[in-house]
């Protein structure tokens, strides 16, 4: 279980850095794409790129957070458990 997330996040992070790379660099080669039909049109064009990688990057962070979250929640719920078995074993005395 623990090298199954262990995949899991690497290949989280492997994706938020390609997304950034497609933010990035996508956003930069596109402009330079489309700047022969204009200033604004190539901006405009970037800007779509630079925000759909964006959009991706964003994405995988909150996958992330909620993996680390459900991680997390997995933990507390072994503690009380624990802790609700031992209230049980204690009331008896």
């Amino acid at each position: 279980m623990k090298h199954q997330r262990m995949r899991f996040e690497k290949l989280l992070s492997f994706l938020q850095g390609a997304s950034w790379a497609l933010a990035i660099a996508g956003g930069f080669y596109t402009f330079l794409l489309f700047l022969p039909f204009g200033l604004i049109i190539a901006s405009i064009v970037a800007l779509f790129i630079f925000l759909s990688g964006c959009f991706f990057a964003i994405l995988f962070v909150m996958a992330q957070i909620q993996s680390d979250k459900l991680e997390e929640l997995k933990k507390q719920t072994q503690l009380l458990e624990k802790l609700s078995y031992n209230d049980q074993t204690l009331s008896h005395y």
